[in-house]
């Protein structure tokens, strides 16, 4: 008797996943497609004929009349079915989105955004990063998108002239509530913390990074030097060096991650990947004073803060319409 390779059942394994993973895509795909136009319909008989409350619950007991087997065509539903349609009717570009998110997800972003811009970055983020239910709600709750919008906003001319596309990837300020740390810590008990919970940090920088090693060693002249937390980003093509301080921003930090970034581009980058970049994790930081800094740097570098706790969504909010005030008044200006 041949024996088998354990490599051929496992390329059977391997097809199974991929067709049950395109079967959920194909159904996924037709049931928001269904109630996209279920809610186009309700929403033509509101107005038109004006349908209302009792209409809405007769439909429901009648389709359970009809078809018992049938879920989730409760009048509830269907009144989200037409705010979904009535929410997206006008944005053909994320028409097509829409189909391959979940519905829990779609209804999650639908009711916890208050704007266009919001729920379009994350649809998009949520479709990239093939984020779960429970992952698109701490992303929501920990204001995601103004963080993330801030550090487009605020990125230096040289992350900006990068080839790789760096947009939304990085975060103005990192939330790691997830972290045990004591009253008074030091940065190698930020350090050992971060590495403990790997994967919630990677969550919140972002699923493109792959952790490479911690007090990463490279080695100029005949000094050893030694970087924080090092990573490489799959979809930058690059390596990405974290440095952390435990304090204000102060601008002689920047000249340490510098000196780093110049030293992983010389001696670990390989000839095909893309320029390396660093990012600075403070305490705290003063805008201007970043401002400043970076006005004369030469690597590309991201200055972030970052929060134990939650950060209230008003206070980013006000500091993202802030800057986008700033912005208006510099084009108006030039």
């Amino acid at each position: 008797m041949k024996l088998t390779n354990s490599n051929d059942f496992n390329d059977i394994l391997n097809l199974i996943t991929t067709y049950k993973q395109k079967a959920y895509k194909e159904v996924n795909k037709a049931l928001i497609e269904l109630y996209f136009s279920i809610g186009r319909y309700l929403f033509d008989k509101v107005n038109k004929e004006k349908w209302g409350k009792s209409v809405i619950e007769n439909l429901e007991k009648y389709l359970k009349e009809k078809e018992p087997n049938i879920k989730g065509f409760t009048a509830r539903n269907l009144w989200r079915m037409k705010q979904f349609y009535e929410t997206y009717k006008d944005n053909q570009k994320l028409t097509t989105v829409l189909t391959e998110i979940s519905w829990s997800n779609n209804l999650l972003i639908m009711s916890s955004t208050k704007t266009d811009e919001e729920r379009e970055f994350y649809i998009l983020m949520t479709n990239k990063e093939r984020y779960t239910y429970r992952e698109l709600q701490r992303q929501i709750r920990t204001s995601l998108y103004e963080r993330t919008m801030l550090a487009n906003k605020n990125f230096s001319d040289n992350v900006k002239k990068l080839p790789q596309d760096t947009t939304n990837r990085f975060r103005d300020s990192y939330v790691l509530e997830f972290l045990d740390l004591p009253k008074i810590y030091k940065e190698k008990d930020l350090q050992k913390s971060l590495i403990s919970s790997l994967k919630d940090f990677i969550l919140e920088a972002g699923k493109g990074f792959a952790f490479i090693g911690r007090e990463y060693k490279v080695q100029v002249g005949k000094s050893d030097f030694y970087i924080d937390l090092l990573f490489y980003h799959r979809h930058l093509r690059c390596l990405v060096a974290f440095e952390l301080k435990t304090t204000s921003f102060k601008p002689e930090y920047l000249g340490q991650l510098e000196f780093y970034l110049e030293a992983l581009d010389q001696d670990v980058k390989t000839v095909d990947e893309n320029p390396s970049i660093g990012v600075l994790l403070c305490r705290e930081k003063d805008d201007e004073v970043v401002k400043y800094a970076l006005n004369r740097s030469i690597s590309p570098t991201i200055i972030s803060e970052y929060e134990t706790k939650l950060i209230p969504k008003k206070i980013l909010r006000e500091k993202l319409n802030e800057l986008y005030s700033l912005l208006e008044q510099k084009d108006t200006d030039e």
